[in-house]
C-alpha cells in the first residue's frame, strides 16, 4: 500500500542519516555500494569546457578544469581516471597568508549555479603521474557525485589535454 512504502522510505532516510554520523563510520564498510551507479544525465548536470593541462617532463601532477552546472543540488565527492589511481578534488585557500592547495572531501554544487573548476580555484588533481600528459590527447575522467537524497551518480567525461600555455578565458571566443 501507499502508506507502507512511504513509511519504509522515511525509515530508510533515517537509517541513511544515522549512517552519516561519525560514530557509524566503522559500520559503513559492511554494505558494499551498488555495483551500478546511475549516470548523471545532461539535464541533471551540464559540464562545459572541460580541459586538462599538459605536463612537462618530470611533472608528477596536473589539473582538470571545467564548469559544472546542475539543475538540482549535487555534491562532487570525488573523481577517478584510468590515468592514475590518485585523483583528488582540491581547493586553493589562503592559510596564514600563504596560498595553499588542499584536498577537500566534497564540493557542493548549488542547483542552477555554474561552479567553475579552474586554475587558482577548485579543481581536480591527477597526481602520481607515471608519464607525461601530452597536449592533444584525451583523458577519461569520471566525476563521482551525490544528489540531495545521498544517491550516488557519476558522469564520465573525455577531457582534451591543452598546452601548458592555455588558459580558458583567452579561448572563450572559439567556443561560441
Amino acid at each position: 500500500s501507499m502508506t507502507m512504502s512511504t513509511i519504509r522510505m522515511s525509515s530508510l532516510l533515517i537509517a541513511l542519516a544515522a549512517a552519516a554520523t561519525p560514530f557509524a563510520s566503522q559500520a559503513q564498510s559492511t554494505p558494499a555500494r551498488a555495483a551500478v551507479v546511475a549516470a548523471a544525465s545532461e539535464q541533471q548536470l551540464q559540464v562545459r569546457d572541460p580541459w586538462i593541462r599538459a605536463t612537462v617532463a618530470g611533472q608528477k601532477a596536473t589539473g582538470a578544469f571545467m564548469v559544472l552546472q546542475p539543475s538540482q543540488p549535487l555534491v562532487l565527492v570525488g573523481a577517478r581516471s584510468p590515468l592514475t589511481p590518485v585523483v583528488e578534488v582540491h581547493e586553493m585557500a589562503v592559510v596564514d597568508g600563504v596560498m595553499k592547495m588542499r584536498r577537500i572531501p566534497q564540493l557542493a554544487l548549488p542547483a542552477g549555479a555554474a561552479t567553475g573548476l579552474k586554475p587558482g580555484g577548485y579543481h581536480i588533481m591527477l597526481m602520481d603521474l607515471q608519464a607525461p600528459v601530452q597536449a592533444g590527447s584525451v583523458i577519461p575522467v569520471t566525476l563521482e557525485l551525490r544528489d540531495a537524497q545521498g544517491k550516488a551518480l557519476e558522469r564520465t567525461l573525455q577531457i582534451p589535454v591543452r598546452p601548458v600555455s592555455y588558459s580558458a578565458g583567452s579561448q572563450q571566443m572559439m567556443h561560441h
